[in-house]
């Protein structure tokens, strides 16, 4: 079952016994928690580990204005980015040297297709992403509604046990990287 965004922090609310919400606007202590909890968890959730179903690829527009040093392009990057995992140009998605500042990708490519996490919808959460974004959230809200440190560390444990299982169970749907060229290894030949 697909969860929303209210749905996932109510959840997160019931684990650790507050009362869970209908709105991030409906007036509560919680609501107004969750609201302002919510959306930099679920990000930093996401952007932490390159999840299969949060990864994609773009081919980069190229901006009119060039870098002023370093770098002879500059790309936009795609408005639900969060992370860049690679960068290639072609049909490869890596291998590219580039650089990210202040939103814009810059390399000396005329021309990028960037591997990254993006933002997808919640209703897209796989549900073992949806258990580890309720344990972390539960997490966040337990010293802000229960003020209670020993709990919020309990919950903090948990959170990353169930991070790590769902990185576990994520790992399993992709191909394993396998070393392409290694100096070392290279020698030998």
């Amino acid at each position: 079952m697909a969860l929303n965004d209210v749905a996932l922090a109510s959840r997160a609310l019931i684990r650790i016994g507050a009362a869970p919400i209908t709105s991030f606007d409906d007036g509560t202590a919680e609501s107004e928690i969750a609201g302002a909890l919510y959306a930099p968890v679920r990000d930093g959730l996401l952007s932490a580990y390159p999840w299969t179903f949060a990864t994609g690829q773009v081919a980069l527009t190229q901006l009119s204005t060039a870098p002023i040093a370093d770098y002879s392009f500059a790309f936009g990057l795609p408005n639900d980015y969060l992370r860049a995992i690679s960068a290639g140009t072609g049909t490869k998605g890596r291998g590219l040297n580039y650089r990210i500042a202040n939103g814009v990708l810059h390399t000396n490519a005329s021309a990028v297709v960037l591997t990254y996490v993006f933002l997808p919808d919640e209703s897209e959460f796989p549900p073992f992403f949806d258990q580890a974004l309720i344990a972390r959230l539960s997490a966040e809200f337990t010293i802000p509604v229960t003020e209670s440190t020993s709990r919020a560390e309990a919950h903090f444990r948990i959170a990353d046990q169930e991070f790590q299982r769902a990185r576990q169970i994520d790992a399993q749907q992709d191909t394993p990287n396998k070393i392409e060229s290694f100096t070392l290894v290279d020698v030998r030949d």
